[in-house]
């Protein structure tokens, strides 16, 4: 059995919450030392389609 369309919209919001905070920590790291959190960023936003 699927998700139901809340269970979706919850998990998008959580997403996009968790994108947010990582986007603050990565404004912290320019030169992508930590490259794991970068990598991180990326796979949200493909899941997401941004």
């Amino acid at each position: 059995m699927g998700m139901s369309k809340s269970d979706l919209q919850h998990k998008a919001s959580n997403l996009k919450r968790k994108l947010v905070e990582l986007e603050e920590k990565a404004k912290d790291d320019p030169l992508k030392k930590n490259w794991k959190l970068h990598e991180e960023i990326a796979e949200i936003k493909k899941k997401l389609g941004v």
